[in-house]
């Protein structure tokens, strides 16, 4: 199991500063309708859930992952980033790409190539070997796919991605913003 380990202060001090945390919705966060949901209600730290919604990522006809088992990764300003168990992704698709990231809540993330339809797409999936908070342990393999050049989608629906280029979020038609991400966010 997973357990939080000691952590530097840069990262103590990364979690420390931000604003928002989902305990109330800035005032210029949009307003949920009914059945949707504001990513200004995800709380800071974040939360990981259990979603059976099918989940769907391909390039052309090539199926990169498919799942009832995906765990979404919520987070104050973000649309959710979607976790594919290791299980439900085509093995042969994934080719260690180069680099990596640090997340404050998370840890190390190692990036990974997509392959299919004769194309090789760098640094469009990303994982979590071994978080650094026990809170995330389940994350712990499952692969996350920037939608930017794959197709995902969720229950039939095709994603949009997270604007930025950064974070991975998938953007469904439930969700309100802003999202972290689009043009001045920064500072949040």
């Amino acid at each position: 199991m997973t357990k939080r380990i000691e952590l530097p202060a840069w990262v103590e001090q990364a979690r420390a500063g931000w604003s928002w945390r989902g305990a109330r919705r800035p005032r210029f966060a949009i307003e949920p309708g009914p059945g949707q949901e504001s990513v200004w209600d995800y709380p800071r730290p974040p939360l990981l859930v259990r979603d059976a919604r099918h989940v769907l990522v391909r390039v052309g006809s090539i199926v990169v992952a498919e799942s009832r088992r995906a765990l979404r990764f919520l987070e104050t300003s973000h649309p959710p980033t979607w976790y594919v168990p290791r299980a439900d992704v085509a093995g042969a698709s994934l080719v260690r790409g180069g680099g990596g990231s640090f997340c404050e809540w998370k840890g190390e993330a190692s990036y990974f190539d997509v392959l299919g339809a004769d194309r090789r797409i760098p640094r469009c999936a990303w994982s979590y070997e071994s978080p650094i908070d026990e809170a995330f342990a389940d994350l712990a393999g499952a692969v996350a796919f920037y939608a930017t050049e794959l197709e995902c989608l969720v229950d039939g629906q095709r994603v949009r991605p997270q604007p930025g280029g950064f974070y991975g979020g998938w953007i469904t038609e439930e969700l309100v913003g802003p999202f972290k991400g689009e043009p001045g966010t920064g500072a949040w």
